[in-house]
């Protein structure tokens, strides 16, 4: 959406170097993911039959998602769980999550740790977001339903609750 400093823009980055596509909402398979931090329904592992057709990051600034938000996107939305950001601009603020965590988020709750290293091993700052995320990115991703990963959410963060 070009609404942040393109030279710190992590999609931007994982788009030069070949990692993922940019394409525009019309280009959007209604059997993708489409992560929107403002759905109800939580990611979990039962999602990667569906990352087939696609895993798609709406890559906005944090200070005007919640107007980018509002509106309905296609694909199955997705929210992500809770987690603590690992990159310079937000350390260890909780819902702050780059673009590139964001998807290696995922990658890592579908069960694609490969994938999800290769994202983060782009960024001198990638190995923080595992180092403060490890226990509950292993919970969640040993997680069956989004109702289970919900109950692990609230054990963790229930003073941010």
């Amino acid at each position: 959406m070009n609404q942040d400093d393109p030279k710190k823009c992590t999609a931007l980055k994982l788009v030069r170097l070949g990692l993922v596509k940019k394409i525009t909402l019309k280009q959007v398979h209604k059997n993708s993911i489409l992560l929107n931090p403002m759905s109800d329904n939580i990611l979990c592992k039962t999602d990667q039959k569906h990352l087939r057709s696609g895993l798609v990051v709406i890559d906005c600034s944090w200070k005007k998602g919640s107007d980018v938000f509002k509106n309905k996107f296609p694909g199955i939305n997705r929210r992500l769980p809770i987690l603590q950001a690992g990159n310079p601009t937000n350390y260890s603020k909780l819902f702050t999550l780059s673009s590139s965590e964001a998807l290696a988020a995922s990658l890592f709750i579908t069960g694609n740790f490969q994938e999800s290293e290769l994202v983060l091993s782009k960024f001198k700052w990638g190995h923080t977001f595992f180092e403060l995320n490890s226990e509950i990115l292993d919970d969640y991703s040993n997680a069956n339903t989004s109702e289970e990963i919900a109950l692990i959410e609230k054990e963790y963060y229930q003073k941010f609750l």
